[in-house]
């Protein structure tokens, strides 16, 4: 008979802490995990790296010595990746960036970045997610859709659930309501309070839900809607909006909108706002690149008469056009990234950190096997509205945990 444990799922940004795992290595199914944690969980039955140097098979000394000889050598590297790695990785990846001048960036930069850091400098007032189950009749998905990227997220916290002062639940006293440009999936359950805009019109959708809360008349979309929308945001005890890539990359250069809106907002009512975050620890770096550098995406190490000096770089792909080496930490930059900054990517020498095979690993130099967050190696994560999680491995394994793998790549240097 095969026993379950409850452990945390890294698949995404929730960190789900009620997974059950199975004790036994063959067992390839958890219980209480939704489709993106199971195939998260399948990554365990992939097909896993192996130490290697161009493309040939090496011991992981080797492995870790050319490593740190290329890192070493580089004068402009890039370390990318980093959220979907433990925050005591992402600590010692830190400490490896400053050592060696490299710029650190995240697959936040293009999108989540800028408004994790309004969250993080609080200048957008932000709850939990246990808050949001507890005490939230409102939630307004925009740009976002949960139903793909977060699956529990309805049934745990936002629509489904009974919370404390949310008895009734989605029945009687909660309100969805999705702005996207499509019928996504999560649309689909609130088909009344869906408000279809098209790509780049949401700073037009902000600005008439602004004059419908002033009251006057929208220029936007349909009025007797958006006057509709307007009265439910005003009746909303406690309101929380969840922005997604969709909505932030129509609002760059424009995220003061969104904080005109949310003051409007607490004018006559409460509402705050949670990040969507990506990778499971996005917000664990996010925090700790602004900790350490006073910001949080795109930032590089360099020395000014002899002491590490961080500052901004201009864009992901300004960096990676001047890089010579790039270490991929727990990430497919190649798969990924978009096509321009990708192929620059390709052309350098590539470390590649990673527990399973993939793009950018089949391109690498130096291809370092670890173990996986959260199923094969422990630590802690930061959840996307800010709580400290304990990842506790349930899965045996020989692979070093990525902390370990970079402490030794230091060491070598």
């Amino acid at each position: 008979m095969t026993d379950y444990n409850y452990k945390s799922c890294t698949g995404c940004a929730l960190i789900c802490e009620d997974i059950l795992y199975p004790d036994k290595e063959a067992v390839p199914q958890a219980r209480n995990i939704c489709r993106k944690g199971q195939a998260h969980y399948q990554s365990l039955f992939a097909e896993r790296t192996k130490p290697m140097i161009e493309g040939r098979d090496a011991s992981m000394e080797q492995a870790i010595a050319r490593a740190a000889e290329i890192l070493k050598d580089a004068r402009s590297p890039l370390i990318y990746g980093w959220s979907n790695s433990s925050s005591e990785a992402q600590a010692v990846g830190m400490d490896l960036a400053e050592r060696i001048g490299a710029a650190v960036d995240d697959p936040s930069t293009y999108c989540e970045g800028l408004f994790m850091e309004m969250v993080l400098a609080g200048k957008v007032p932000s709850c939990t997610l246990d808050d949001v189950r507890n005490f939230a009749d409102t939630s307004i998905f925009w740009g976002s859709d949960p139903s793909s990227s977060q699956p529990r997220h309805l049934s745990r916290f936002s629509y489904f659930p009974r919370g404390e002062k949310r008895q009734k639940s989605y029945e009687e006293e909660r309100t969805c309501i999705v702005v996207d440009v499509r019928e996504s999936p999560t649309a689909r359950l609130c088909p009344n309070t869906t408000y279809r805009v098209g790509p780049g019109e949401d700073v037009q959708f902000l600005e008439a839900i602004l004059n419908v809360l002033e009251g006057k008349i929208p220029k936007f979309g349909d009025k007797k809607k958006m006057i509709e929308l307007g009265s439910v945001l005003k009746k909303t005890e406690y309101g929380v909006i969840f922005p997604g890539r969709g909505m932030l990359q129509s609002l760059q250069g424009k995220m003061e909108l969104f904080s005109d809106l949310m003051a409007r907002l607490n004018e006559v009512t409460t509402f705050k706002a949670i990040p969507v975050a990506g990778g499971f620890n996005t917000r664990g770096f996010n925090q700790l690149l602004l900790d350490r550098t006073g910001y949080v995406k795109s930032v590089s190490f360099q020395q000014d008469n002899g002491k590490i000096i961080p500052r901004p770089e201009d864009s992901l792909a300004g960096a990676a056009k001047r890089a010579d080496a790039l270490l991929a930490l727990g990430y497919d930059p190649l798969a990924e990234l978009p096509v321009g900054v990708a192929r620059a990517l390709a052309k350098v020498p590539i470390v590649a950190i990673d527990s399973c095979r993939s793009i950018t690993s089949d391109a690498a130099q130096v291809v370092i096997p670890s173990a996986i967050s959260g199923l094969e190696s422990g630590g802690t994560a930061i959840r996307t509205d800010g709580m400290k999680v304990s990842l506790e491995p349930f899965m045996k394994t020989d692979r070093l945990a990525e902390e370990q793998i970079l402490t030794r790549i230091m060491e070598a240097m």
